[in-house]
């Protein structure tokens, strides 16, 4: 089974200046990205709902410090990409 990456265009802004400013990240980034369509629950991406202001809202890792939001409800192998960043920035 694949899934679909729906990239939001407030993503795609978010995601382009992350990978200007981040450039040594790219390919961790690409490597993320085809996971997530693969399967989104393996176990390097770790996945994982965030609370508080961000409830509703589920994380995958592209590393230990950088990480991918994602809409959790996962449906009809559609996954929508939310925003980039810093664990500590998103949102």
């Amino acid at each position: 089974m694949s899934y679909k990456l729906i990239y939001l265009d407030s993503y795609n802004k978010k995601a382009s200046k992350f990978i200007k400013k981040h450039r040594d990240l790219l390919k961790q980034y690409e490597k993320t990205l085809k996971l997530l369509e693969i399967d989104p629950y393996h176990s390097s991406l770790r996945l994982h709902k965030l609370q508080g202001k961000l409830d509703g809202i589920c994380s995958v890792s592209i590393n230990i410090t950088y990480r991918i939001a994602i809409d959790c409800i996962i449906e009809d192998e559609k996954i929508v990409l939310i925003d980039i960043g810093h664990h500590d920035e998103i949102y």
